[in-house]
């Protein structure tokens, strides 16, 4: 014959029903000590410190002891899934989110500001330990200042919200290339190719005139000190350093043909229009953001 249940035992609570309730307890503390005077408040703040200090010590040190065994180990990420530790684990900093999740919180704070000028990013996988890799989309895809992109804005992001990402890579995109939209400006059309050049207000410096960049050809010019080549596809003007990516050589003395440079000392040839290598994809131009008052070409030099 079973054995009946015993009446006496009650079931086991539900790890997210108790982590509710202990936050609600903990809340209700809160609310209750901010109807205290100001020295009484700040002394239950320095306590809730030492303690919350000295529980992250504790936990600290027992996880330390506990990643030398590795049958501990693995115990140890058993319990992380148990929503009270991770909670309290993550609390005082000694668990992070997944780094996909990271990564994908980062994108989220930048692609506002970039689908609000025709842009966006996309994720295409994250390679732990160190490596993510994305394709810029919208006016963004194809544009010749995507590495100011890049830089600017979505790997500060990411790097914020993780900094044990060493490499972003941009991946090659499709053939379908939107150019970024033109806006009105003093005198002329006036072309920003990077969404975040948009907001620039200054260190526009004057580079030349759009007629003296030859269509789908190049110009060398030199600004402050800093060779720089230029390039026209319509309107449209693309900046580069004028050196390669492969090791620092001069570009313009290389040959042009078909909207491609190849360098003249080993090869490495580029896409005009946006910098990209064709030898080896995971290099590319460093590019800089331009823009075009009536027939005035301006650069802005990324540092």
């Amino acid at each position: 014959m079973n054995a009946m249940p015993d009446a006496s035992v009650p079931p086991a609570p539900d790890a997210a029903d108790d982590l509710d309730r202990l936050v609600q307890s903990i809340a209700a503390v809160e609310n209750l000590v901010e109807a205290w005077d100001e020295p009484q408040r700040m002394g239950a703040q320095a306590l809730k410190s030492a303690i919350e200090d000295l529980h992250k010590e504790a936990l600290r040190r027992m996880i330390r002891a506990l990643k030398g065994d590795p049958a501990a180990n693995a115990r140890l990420r058993e319990a992380l899934s148990d929503p009270v530790v991770w909670g309290v684990l993550r609390f005082h900093g000694l668990v992070r989110d997944p780094l996909e999740e990271r990564v994908r919180r980062a994108l989220e704070d930048v692609r506002p500001f970039m689908e609000s000028h025709g842009g966006g990013v996309e994720l295409v996988a994250v390679k732990p330990p160190d490596t993510v890799e994305l394709r810029l989309t919208g006016s963004c895809h194809g544009c010749p200042a995507s590495s100011t992109t890049l830089t600017q804005g979505v790997e500060k992001a990411i790097r914020e919200h993780c900094p044990e990402i060493l490499h972003i890579h941009q991946v090659s995109r499709s053939a379908e290339a939107a150019n970024a939209s033109p806006a009105r400006g003093e005198g002329g059309s006036v072309h920003y190719i990077s969404p975040f050049a948009l907001g620039a207000k200054g260190g526009w410096q004057d580079a030349t005139t759009l007629d003296r960049i030859p269509e789908r050809g190049i110009l060398a010019c030199e600004i402050k000190g800093r060779a720089l080549l230029l390039s026209r596809h319509g309107d449209a003007v693309s900046c580069f350093d004028n050196r390669c990516a492969h090791l620092g050589m001069p570009l313009d003395m290389g040959e042009v043909a078909d909207g491609v440079i190849t360098c003249g000392y080993h090869g490495f040839r580029y896409l005009l229009e946006t910098g990209e290598c064709l030898t080896a994809p995971e290099v590319q131009l460093r590019t800089h953001a331009v823009r075009v008052i009536g027939r005035r070409v301006q650069v802005r030099i990324e540092d």
